[in-house]
């Protein structure tokens, strides 16, 4: 799922910004439901204005440019990670998949693993294998999570950054202002697969109020957050 991502979009060639996302994507996978996967967690930052945050199933994260852009503070870019370590965790990528592709990859490969693959039976386990994947992948680039799983993934974005020491704010001021700069006409990256803004925040807003005492922003972080991210042009 990652490398056909990658065929779509160039990673953004910043070892300082590569390294921070990093950090503190794995940091907060440690605090999350699922703190290790088959592959590990992982994250990349994408070459790309489009404004948009992707998680392939097994951990591999993408932010783009454009989105790193709009944070305005470490707590922000925190809360989006936090998102998508949450489909991640609860394996909704894995829940795109239509069941009947996913059957019969798993009938090919139950059939057949006992014994070398002949061209035709390689073209039948090929052929179900990019059914899986194209499933995956158009949720995350072309047609976006169902409303549920996103409501599921920002309560778990709440929970996750509290865990890890970060005030849940980032992700209501993001939603705030992605909510004041959505687009008039065809909407693009992140206003494409994610559900309006407006019927996150008050989802959102609650979940936090529900909390009580939260971590606070330090301006340590914000500090951290502006050197990481002063070299993105």
């Amino acid at each position: 799922t990652a490398a056909l991502i990658l065929s779509k979009y160039k990673l953004y060639p910043n070892a300082v910004l590569s390294a921070y996302v990093n950090v503190m994507g794995t940091a907060i996978a440690w605090s999350s439901d699922r703190p290790e996967t088959y592959g590990g967690y992982h994250f990349a930052v994408l070459d790309t204005e489009e404004v948009n945050a992707m998680a392939a199933p097994g951990g591999l994260i993408f932010v783009t440019k454009g989105l790193v852009r709009r944070c305005a503070d470490e707590e922000t870019l925190a809360a989006i990670l936090a998102h998508e370590i949450g489909h991640v965790a609860e394996r909704h990528g894995l829940q795109s998949i239509k069941k009947s592709r996913l059957l019969d990859a798993f009938k090919v490969i139950g059939s057949e693993a006992s014994r070398q693959f002949n061209s035709e039976e390689l073209a039948k386990v090929t052929a179900a294998f990019e059914g899986v994947l194209g499933d995956v992948v158009q949720t995350l680039v072309e047609r976006g999570y169902d409303r549920k799983l996103e409501y599921e993934a920002d309560k778990l974005a709440v929970d996750y950054a509290v865990r890890t020491g970060y005030s849940p704010g980032g992700l209501t001021e993001f939603l705030t202002g992605m909510e004041e700069s959505k687009p008039a006409g065809l909407a693009a990256g992140w206003f494409k697969t994610h559900p309006s803004a407006s019927d996150r925040l008050t989802r959102v807003k609650a979940e936090i109020a529900a909390l009580g005492t939260v971590p606070v922003k330090l301006d340590a972080r914000t500090a951290r957050f502006a050197a990481a991210v002063k070299s993105v042009r």
